[in-house]
């Protein structure tokens, strides 16, 4: 049976953690404004990435940078068509608590909390328990 009460704060969840993660790949991409950029372009995430990663030898440093864009679009897509919804939440929320770690460790707590890495992490967490994913391709493929 579906909780109607559930869907639009279900879908909002998913299309703000799906949008907000699409932002920062757009970021690197260099698709912001430079006065609206945090890095402009790929080169200066890895720069970002090896700062975080900075107990990584660099060729994995620069390898989990990439990786990260890769998921920071995987992930997103998914929770947009709601296909794998579950899974793509784990993993948004394991990406983003792995973020807010090294974050952490590296920069001290400010700039997780800045950022709401914390939040996002919690919020795909709490997506992740879903029991059903309305107006979504999980739901139209239920048996």
């Amino acid at each position: 049976m579906t909780d109607y009460k559930n869907q639009f704060p279900q879908l909002f969840l998913r299309l703000a953690l799906a949008v907000t993660m699409l932002s920062a790949v757009a970021d690197r991409f260099g698709w912001w404004s430079k006065e609206n950029s945090s890095w402009g372009d790929m080169k200066h995430f890895i720069e970002y990435t090896r700062q975080l990663t900075f107990f990584l030898p660099e060729a994995l440093s620069t390898i989990s940078a990439y990786a990260a864009t890769f998921l920071e679009i995987l992930f997103p897509l998914m929770l947009i068509l709601g296909f794998k919804t579950k899974i793509a939440a784990y993993g948004t929320s394991a990406l983003l608590l792995i973020f807010a770690l090294s974050m952490t460790v590296a920069s001290g707590p400010k700039a997780p909390l800045n950022y709401s890495v914390w939040v996002g992490g919690a919020a795909a967490l709490l997506l992740a328990v879903q029991q059903h994913y309305s107006l979504s391709i999980d739901q139209l493929t239920q048996k």
